[in-house]
């Protein structure tokens, strides 16, 4: 995106707004927009008006300045949404505050002061044009009167009903700082600030000097950006490992579950399998068992019918029921074929 030159520039710019207050004339007649009411004449601090630090970490373009009553002004153009801005205020109310007294002055000779931002965005969301906050007592709502002020102007505000028509239209007037836009709003303050504004833009001087302050930004932008690369890529390369690892061992947790998963299941079947067919052969035992015992039962009640013994009294029932009930149904099947074995269960179960 093309830069704007110097005499293109809208009040919202930072520069423009800070080089413009440095002018009382001007800052004067801000001031009396925003607080809607007349001031005495204002002393404005330059010192303070652009200030570059030498690492680069900021470039502070704001107005220091204070009336004739010793009421105290520091004012800001934010065209940055961040979410410490309540943070700065609450510092350069510290800094008024340091500045304002000698070592071993009294608290009671700290005047009034106000923070004052201009932004291009909503800084609270609530969709006001002004916000206008001061110190107060939580438990019965009255003010602590220590004679500070923050006030948050935002340029995207959608209560004109709450506020003056004129702080409307110079918010307007700073987002778009053209002729047209003035001649429509018809108010002689907005008129006169277009005038100063437009002045200043033909200023050689603040022309040259706002094209070397934006070399010079330019150049520390692109030492920054040198030195910050490295380490972006050195970030972006470790977030990337870090997620390709990741991924690496979802894979291979998976493949490891799924290996483990196998063996089990082998396992699993394996013992099943071995259980099934022990339960197999122990009831087809158990079925051999009393098939023979059925059969040597039957050839010994044929035997001991020939003996002239009851069917009912037979020896070798009785046997087979005692084995059975001792858990030997696997000798049952060897009584037929070993007359040894039978004589001695004959002997064992006293029959």
């Amino acid at each position: 995106m093309a830069k704007k030159k110097f005499q293109d520039l809208d009040l919202k710019n930072a520069f423009l707004f800070a080089v413009a207050l440095k002018d009382p004339e001007t800052c004067k007649l801000i001031l009396e927009i925003i607080l809607g009411r007349s001031i005495p004449e204002v002393k404005v601090y330059t010192e303070h008006t652009i200030m570059l630090n030498s690492d680069f970490r900021s470039v502070r373009l704001d107005v220091y300045a204070s009336d004739a009553v010793q009421v105290t002004y520091d004012l800001e153009m934010q065209n940055d949404s961040e979410k410490i801005l309540a943070k700065r205020s609450r510092f350069y109310q510290a800094e008024i505050d340091v500045g304002a007294l000698e070592p071993g002055s009294d608290f009671s000779e700290l005047k009034p002061s106000y923070v004052i931002f201009i932004c291009t965005f909503d800084p609270f969301g609530q969709g006001l044009y002004c916000y206008t906050f001061e110190e107060r007592c939580l438990e019965r709502d009255f003010p602590l009167e220590d004679g500070t002020r923050k006030i948050f102007l935002n340029t995207k505000g959608k209560n004109p009903e709450e506020v003056s028509g004129l702080l409307v239209n110079f918010l307007q007037y700073v987002e778009n700082s053209t002729d047209a836009v003035v001649e429509e709003f018809q108010n002689n303050k907005l008129d006169k600030l277009h005038r100063r504004i437009c002045t200043l833009k033909k200023s050689r001087e603040w022309r040259g000097y706002f094209m070397t302050l934006g070399e010079y930004l330019d150049e520390e932008a692109a030492k920054m950006a040198a030195e910050q690369i490295p380490k972006l890529v050195e970030k972006q390369a470790k977030k990337l490992a870090q997620e390709l690892a990741q991924e690496l061992a979802k894979e291979q947790a998976q493949e490891l579950a799924q290996e483990l998963a196998k063996e089990q299941a082998q396992e699993l079947a394996q013992e099943l399998a071995k259980k099934q067919a022990q339960e197999l052969a122990q009831k087809l035992a158990k079925e051999q068992a009393q098939e023979l015992a059925k059969k040597l039962v039957e050839e010994d009640l044929k035997e001991g019918e020939k003996a002239g013994f009851q069917q009912g009294q037979s020896r070798m029932l009785r046997l087979i029921i005692q084995m059975q009930q001792s858990g030997e149904n696997d000798l049952i099947p060897e009584l037929e074929k070993n007359q040894a074995l039978l004589e001695q269960m004959y002997q064992k179960y006293d029959l």
